[in-house]
């Protein structure tokens, strides 16, 4: 995939890693559209990267119409899409049994019901360009853990969903792609939905995390599994 003017959506755009992923992609010649929930925070970062201004648009993609409206506002601002990039999530932790019933349900909102609605918002405009999807899951994808029971089958879920929608839309000329990065420091095991998070060994830099999902999107990779970071 050449990145020199591709038109991407970028998804948790200023999380710990939206923000060296869309500064790579910048820095590479695509165009942006990216959004999270807080609007300054879009701003400033589109103010910060190379190249034309990116579109921004604030919005939470738990709520049902908010991802068909992102989807269709970056193409209003990029004329089009040829990649979607999906890194907006969430973590948590609890003991089997113990889980918050708010906290399910928003841990499936945001790591499997959002994702899965904004790959469904995006598949007219990816059919149209023969564009590529990457969905970053995790490395809960490829097996239980103790304690996170919860997140890790919201991601297991996400990443089942798009193993199956990288089948069905290759005919089609549609990339998907399914990344599962190892423990990252982005700071969000920091910030969980529910309960505290175990003592994890240092994870990976964002900044090498990010360069490899550019790679695979540049190199016409269809899986990233942990093990290839």
């Amino acid at each position: 995939m050449d990145l020199k003017d591709a038109r991407v959506l970028v998804t948790g755009a200023t999380g710990g890693l939206g923000r060296p992923t869309a500064t790579r992609l910048a820095a590479a010649g695509a165009r942006l559209a990216l959004t999270a929930r807080d609007q300054g925070r879009l701003e400033e970062l589109a103010g910060s990267v190379e190249g034309g201004r990116p579109g921004t648009v604030a919005a939470d993609l738990t709520l049902p119409d908010q991802p068909q409206a992102v989807v269709d506002a970056a193409v209003a601002h990029l004329g089009g899409l040829d990649a979607v990039v999906h890194l907006a999530g969430a973590s948590g932790f609890s003991a089997v049994g113990e889980e918050d019933d708010d906290a399910l349900d928003e841990l499936l909102l945001v790591d499997y019901l959002a994702p899965v609605r904004l790959l469904r918002a995006a598949l007219p405009a990816l059919r149209e360009s023969r564009g590529t999807a990457l969905v970053v899951t995790a490395v809960l994808a490829e097996g239980p853990v103790a304690g996170m029971a919860a997140y890790g089958a919201a991601k297991a879920a996400l990443s089942n969903y798009v193993g199956a929608a990288a089948k069905e839309l290759r005919r089609s000329g549609v990339r998907v792609v399914d990344a599962r990065p190892p423990h990252t420091e982005t700071g969000l095991a920091e910030r969980p939905l529910t309960g505290t998070a175990p003592r994890l060994p240092r994870g990976k830099d964002p900044d090498d995390v990010a360069a490899r999902l550019v790679q695979a999107l540049v190199d016409d990779e269809r899986e990233v599994p942990s093990s290839a970071f």
